[in-house]
């Protein structure tokens, strides 16, 4: 065991200290690193997104100048719709949290499971197309070793974030920069070295305007220009990661994520329409086995001297290749936390809400690793890697999901909620923009990729929602049978206000004494402390009550909530010392706060054993009648752990078994 967490602290790192005030302080991020750990996978689409746009008008290729415009306006259109977002929900939660508090539960779930699908494919498409860009710059021998460094990429990613977050995202700080540096310098430097070919731009955009419309007529000239902006869709996503982040961000979060929002969209309006401006400038045709993006370094730098245009290139597409691979991390900072989210919530095994000792939620971490790396073997296997573009359409569409309902969301919040909102008129005019456009992009995709693999992700959701209100249903039921126990908690709080007050018995460390181990004042805590009671007549003098309040993604979003966690904790199980104490017994409390309950019930308990060395511990554990696997994934059996741990020390513990 000790070489086991001697490993775990160099790979993962040690745990994190919870007495630390600043603990929160620490870990989140400032605006500039939130653009780099959220922003990166929105950055990155500008390797593939104008692309797509712009081959799909190579016949009519000036018209992706207005390609160019509706997509900036598309980006400041879905940036100011999530700053409203933001504002509206300041403690984050995203397309979820959104679509369940403004639509309805069915809606959130909805949206949910396509931000769960879309974020596993964000991690594979990132990984996949970055090793594709990376191993284009190696000798063609190299290319059968594409699938192991995929899948090395990934484990090593998974890893990474298991550290936490902000480490996750220093490490690519050089990166991201170089990327954002060569760009930009591209941008501007094609620009400025050929303003002069402006005019001739705008009298090729007149020409082509008159030829569409002769040939195919307004509708059809438009039809042509929303074909190639829904194909260039990958540009917008990711916009959405910055409100489904929020928990990560520093205070106070919702200037930080506005901040974070402005930053990212301004960076990719700028990347976007500028690449589309300069392909156009140079007149940039596709070459087999190169990227538009290559093409054009190449021809920007043919003029220069060897050495430097060699350089600039090698260095921008490595640069692009990597933030490529660097995108992952959207993926991993934004799925686990829906997860969690869904899981508060009860629409997912509650297992993923639950933090490491290092506050990562690691179930969601692991969960999108393997998901991810099951889609890239999936990919090499029946594919040899081919898969990246269906991929791509699969990734857009559940985007797009959440976009529209999101927007529609807040379109209906500022209707219902006009009388009380001041300029509730711009700010539906913005979310109403942004269902537009948003929904014309979903039905776009749809009808032209249907058959191309769009199907697969309305199948996949499909089974995704299906399977969260299985898990629903499951929670619902367990609960309305453990109500039935919670009568008991209504008889024991007549019977605390009816029995006059006694004065407390002293406290005899030598005597019996009964420990029990309890999470809150409920039917389940009373069950087992009668039993006892009913089995031992007259035999335990003391008794003792220890309550682990555990950190979760539900109450780990500031030191207030952790103050609340400790304070709920507290005044649980002090009932049950109030109540032992009207019938005679001496009794006492423990509390404790941390990630992992066994781990901390366990501490508790030794020094407990220490004090009173007659103790006994007990625990009641919940037993299904029709006990399956699904049950098993869905309760956690931590009675049965921290039973192993106590019998290791020498403690005895019994656990009651409890049928609902």
């Amino acid at each position: 065991m000790k070489v086991f967490h001697l490993v775990k602290d160099v790979v993962i790192g040690r745990a994190r200290n919870l007495s630390d005030k600043n603990i929160f302080q620490h870990m989140s991020l400032v605006a500039l690193l939130a653009w780099v750990g959220l922003g990166a996978d929105g950055l990155s689409s500008s390797c593939y997104g104008p692309e797509s746009a712009y081959v799909a008008l190579l016949n009519h290729k000036f018209l992706s100048l207005f390609v160019a415009a509706a997509s900036v306006l598309t980006i400041v259109v879905i940036c100011a719709s999530y700053s409203q977002i933001i504002e509206l929900f300041p403690t984050g939660g995203g397309g979820y949290l959104v679509a369940s508090k403004l639509l309805s539960p069915t809606a959130g779930v909805v949206s949910g499971c396509a931000l769960i699908g879309d974020y596993v494919l964000t991690i594979a498409i990132s990984v996949a197309s970055g090793t594709d860009a990376l191993f284009s710059m190696f000798p063609v021998g190299w290319a059968h070793y594409k699938t192991e460094f995929a899948v090395a990429g990934i484990i090593f990613l998974t890893l990474l974030n298991l550290r936490g977050v902000k480490e996750s995202v220093v490490l690519w700080l050089p990166v991201f920069f170089l990327f954002v540096a060569t760009f930009s310098f591209a941008i501007l430097y094609g620009i400025v070295s050929h303003i002069g070919d402006l005019p001739g731009i705008v009298q090729g955009l007149e020409a082509d305007v008159r030829s569409d419309y002769s040939e195919v007529g307004f509708w059809g000239l438009i039809v042509v220009i929303l074909r190639a902006y829904s194909l260039g869709a990958g540009t917008y996503t990711g916009i959405e990661a910055v409100s489904n982040g929020l928990s990560v961000l520093r205070e106070p979060r919702v200037q930080t994520g506005k901040r974070t929002m402005i930053y990212m969209g301004a960076s990719l309006a700028f990347v976007v329409g500028g690449l589309l401006l300069v392909y156009l400038l140079y007149q940039v045709v596709p070459v087999e086995g190169k990227t538009l993006n290559a093409v054009l370094f190449e021809q920007m730098t043919s003029a220069w001297p060897a050495w430097l245009g060699k350089t600039f290139v090698v260095s921008a597409l490595a640069s692009s290749a990597a933030l490529l691979l660097i995108a992952a991390q959207t993926g991993f900072l934004g799925g686990p936390r829906v997860l969690a989210n869904m899981a508060v919530d009860r629409w997912m095994p509650t297992r993923f809400a639950t933090l490491s000792d290092r506050l990562v939620t690691q179930n969601g971490v692991l969960l999108m690793g393997l998901a991810a790396l099951l889609v890239v073997l999936a990919t090499a296997v029946f594919a040899g890697g081919g898969l990246v573009n269906t991929l791509v359409v699969l990734y857009s569409i559940n985007v797009f999901i959440t976009f529209s309902l999101s927007q529609l969301g807040m379109v209906r919040h500022w209707w219902a909620d006009r009388s009380r909102t001041p300029r509730w008129r711009h700010k539906i005019l913005i979310n109403g923009l942004g269902l537009l456009l948003t929904s014309g992009i979903l039905i776009s995709l749809c009808v032209v990729k249907f058959f191309e693999g769009g199907w697969i992700t309305l199948i996949v959701t499909g089974l995704l929602v299906w399977a969260a209100f299985g898990v629903k249903r499951h929670y619902t039921q367990t609960q309305v049978r453990l109500q039935r126990l919670n009568e008991l908690v209504s008889v024991a709080t007549l019977k605390e206000t009816s029995l006059p007050a006694r004065p407390a018995p002293a406290c005899d460390p030598g005597a019996r004494t009964a420990v029990f181990l309890v999470n809150g004042f409920n039917g389940l805590g009373l069950h087992t402390l009668l039993a006892v009671i009913r089995m031992f007549p007259k035999v335990y003098q003391n008794f003792v009550f220890v309550q682990v309040g555990v950190l979760d993604a539900g109450n780990f979003k500031g030191a207030a909530e952790v103050d609340n966690l400790r304070d709920h904790s507290q005044r649980e199980v002090d009932r049950y010392v109030h109540y032992m104490r009207q019938h005679g017994f001496y009794a006492e409390s423990k509390i404790a706060l941390g990630t992992d309950i066994v781990d901390e019930a366990a501490n508790a308990c030794d020094g407990i054993a220490q004090r009173f060395p007659q103790a006994q511990f007990f625990a009641g554990q919940l037993v299904f009648q029709d006990d399956r696997l699904i049950t098993r994934l869905l309760h956690n059996h931590t009675v049965f752990e921290l039973q192993r741990r106590l019998y290791r020390h020498g403690w005895p513990m019994l656990i009651l078994p409890i049928q609902v």
